[in-house]
Parts: C-alpha cells; sequence; structure tokens
C-alpha cells in the first residue's frame, strides 16, 4: 500500500511538472536559468573572496612573525655580548641576568622559527588556494559569460519561433473554412476567376459581332472626312501646300485651264477660200 502511494505521488509530481513546463513562458524560464547562474557566480566570488583573504592575512603575519625573529635575533646577540663584558667586568650578577636575558630571546628565537616554519607551509597551502579560486572566478566568469551570448541567440530563436507559429496560424485559416455559412478564400477566389473569365468570353464575342465591325467602319469614315476637312482648311490658310491638300482624301481637285482659240490661217495661205 505505501510503495503504491509513493509511485502515484512520484507520478503526479512529474504529471504536474510536465504540465508546468508545456504551459510556461520560455522567456520567463531562460532569465530565471540566467539568474540563478549569476547567483551562482556571485557566491562563488565571494568564496573566492574569502580564500584570497585569508591567504593575505597567511602572508601578513608571516611578514611580521619575520620582522619579529630578526629583532629578537638582534636583541639575543646584544644580550650574549653584554654578558661576556660583564664577566670580563668580573661584574658576576650582571653577568648572570645578562645570559638569563639572552636563554629568554634563544627560547622566544626558537618559538619563532617554528611559528615561521608552520605559517610558511599554511602560506604555500593558501597561496595554492587562492590561484585555484582565481581560476574557478575566471572559469566561472567565462561560462557567465557564454551563458549569457546563448541567452541573446536563444530569445532571437523565441522571437523567431513565436512569428513563425504566427505565420502558420495565419496561412492555416486562410485555407481553412470558417464556419458552415462562411466560404473559404479557395472558394471565393474561385468564384471571381469565374465571373472574370465569363465577363472576358462576351467582350470577345461583342468584339467579333458585325455592329462592332459597322461601327468601327463609321468611326474610320468620319475620322478620314475630318482630315481631309483639316487639310482643306491649312491649304486656304496656306500652312500646307494646295498639292497635299489634293491629295489628301475629301479634298476638291483642282480646276482645268480653259483651252485657248485655234489660230487663224494666214492671208494668202494655199488651200484656203
Amino acid at each position: 500500500m505505501f510503495k503504491a502511494i509513493r509511485r502515484f505521488w512520484k507520478y503526479l509530481g512529474a504529471k504536474l511538472n510536465n504540465s508546468f513546463n508545456e504551459k510556461a513562458d520560455p522567456k520567463i524560464q531562460l532569465e530565471q536559468a540566467i539568474m540563478e547562474a549569476q547567483e551562482q557566480h556571485r557566491r562563488l566570488k565571494e568564496q573566492a573572496a574569502n580564500v584570497i583573504a585569508n591567504q593575505k592575512q597567511t602572508e601578513l603575519r608571516l611578514n611580521r612573525s619575520m620582522d619579529e625573529l630578526e629583532k629578537v635575533n638582534a636583541n639575543a646577540r646584544q644580550a650574549v655580548l653584554m654578558a661576556d663584558e660583564a664577566t670580563t667586568k668580573g661584574d658576576s650578577a650582571k653577568a648572570l641576568e645578562y645570559t638569563s636575558a639572552a636563554e629568554a630571546f634563544a627560547n622566544r628565537l626558537i618559538a619563532l622559527e617554528s611559528e615561521i616554519e608552520e605559517l610558511k607551509t599554511l602560506h604555500l597551502q593558501s597561496t595554492q588556494a587562492s590561484d585555484q579560486a582565481k581560476a574557478a572566478v575566471q572559469q566561472n566568469s567565462a561560462m557567465l559569460q557564454k551563458k549569457l551570448s546563448e541567452r541573446q541567440r536563444l530569445l532571437g530563436q523565441l522571437d523567431q519561433a513565436k512569428m513563425q507559429e504566427q505565420m502558420n496560424k495565419a496561412m492555416s485559416s486562410l485555407s481553412e473554412t470558417v464556419g458552415q455559412d462562411v466560404p473559404s478564400l479557395d472558394e471565393v477566389r474561385d468564384k471571381i476567376e469565374a465571373r472574370y473569365a465569363k465577363a472576358k468570353g462576351m467582350s470577345e464575342l461583342s468584339e467579333t459581332s458585325v455592329e462592332s465591325r459597322m461601327i468601327e467602319i463609321e468611326s474610320a469614315a468620319r475620322n478620314s472626312e475630318a482630315q481631309g476637312r483639316l487639310a482643306e482648311i491649312r491649304a486656304q490658310l496656306g500652312l500646307t501646300p494646295a498639292a497635299d491638300a489634293a491629295a489628301l482624301p475629301g479634298a476638291a481637285a483642282p480646276a482645268e485651264p480653259a483651252a485657248q482659240p485655234a489660230a487663224a490661217p494666214a492671208e494668202g495661205t494655199p488651200g484656203t477660200a
């Protein structure tokens, strides 16, 4: 029973997750992924900063211990010299005091040397960790930049996908019947083309009829007569030579010259009465 309930719960969770992924806006999901990557990069930088800070602190402690070691070493040498000088002068009390001070400085030297060795080891480890942290930040920064560039490409691809979906939807709506009483675009186109073809056919029949030919001949005759009349007017005005006007159809023929009378025979000409 418990096993069946657990299986059903997992199935329900998977179903809800699948339904959510189908209905979720990819643009918002992409922004969520980028925000999560940026948050991870910020946390990584904070951790790397802590590692680098630890390395810097270790380096400061090491330098401070090195300086103190140098001072203690100088003090120990001075205490030994002063003890030796007191012994030479026969002042045993001061020689004993200086010797005790020199021993204290020597013990401090031993402690500082041990501490410096530990700090050197720690500094080496912290330096390696710091270098690794810097490399990790640089690598993660490059990956983040790549994700940001990928986001721009995916956003452009998403916009193209949405535009293509709208175009597909529009094309499908143009080729499908909207309803029972509304014709499709193909049906309307066929109807218009049929009416256009019928009108063209009637026009061709009208152009080849006898009446249309008669009208065309009458129109041509009127045009010819009008051209002749215009030629006469131009000839009268002296704008067109008369010969050209006479050559035009409808122009009046020029009058022929009158016949000359025959010459009278001379007197004394043979053959006259």
